[in-house]
């Protein structure tokens, strides 16, 4: 049988292959996503431009609680509005990735966000893309990956990613950045970044894009979340990882 409104959590360290995973998992299977990050991000882009101290737990929270935003699935990926504006760019640079890491561990700001990022789980089914979905957020979720790979493999893929984007940046500096989000991710006191008890370990280093995809889609296959394999949507280019 087929879960009525499955949740299929794709948690993990930055630079693994999450948002890639998810969009394509989402895209094959008609289903929403969650971006959780993304979240974060526009929590800390908010801050940023209202001038409030990232460590002002109370007032980020409030900006947590108010916010007006909205995913729009794209060709390139999703796009972020908030309040009616294409954000998208200013919350996909590595300061919005520091902002993001930085804002997530106050746990105000993760209360204020559960319960708007629980509402998304709704039929015909949610992919939730994040750092905590399947320990928190969603922790009865059917099938949860835990998508990781080596800090080089990371910050090479988010080199070329920031480079394609036309933004000059170091390597050295994005492997250090890796290495202190990590560090900040894993050790903060209020959902820590760490693979659920039934979650699937699946290292990306050696992996094409397309192959992770495939290995996910038989894993749902298997856990009953779709008939067969026939009523996927699978575009070749992403079964390829292109």
């Amino acid at each position: 049988m087929t879960h009525p409104s499955p949740v299929i959590c794709v948690d993990g360290p930055s630079g693994a292959g999450k948002g890639t995973l998810s969009q394509h998992l989402a895209k094959a299977f008609g289903w929403h996503l969650l971006d959780s990050g993304a979240l974060y991000r526009v929590v800390g882009f908010a801050c940023r431009c209202q001038a409030i101290a990232l460590e002002d737990s109370d007032a980020v929270a409030d900006i947590a609680r108010t916010l007006d935003v909205t995913f729009r699935p794209a060709d390139a990926g999703v796009r972020v509005w908030v309040a009616g504006e294409d954000v998208t760019s200013g919350i996909r640079t590595e300061e919005g990735g520091r902002d993001a890491s930085t804002v997530a561990a106050l746990p105000a700001v993760r209360k204020a966000l559960l319960l708007r990022q629980q509402e998304l789980a709704r039929p015909p089914g949610l992919v939730a893309d994040g750092r905590d979905m399947g320990t928190v957020v969603f922790p009865d979720a059917p099938l949860k990956i835990f998508l990781t790979a080596s800090d080089q493999a990371r910050a090479e893929r988010r080199f070329h990613q920031l480079q394609g984007m036309g933004e000059s940046v170091s390597l050295a500096r994005l492997l250090t950045d890796i290495q202190e989000r990590d560090a900040r991710d894993q050790s903060r006191t209020v959902s820590p970044l760490v693979p659920a008890e039934d979650a699937i370990v699946i290292d990306s280093t050696m992996l094409s894009a397309g192959e992770v995809l495939q290995a996910v889609c038989e894993l749902a296959v298997s856990r009953e979340l779709l008939s067969d394999a026939s009523e996927l949507r699978l575009d070749p280019a992403d079964a390829s990882g292109q």
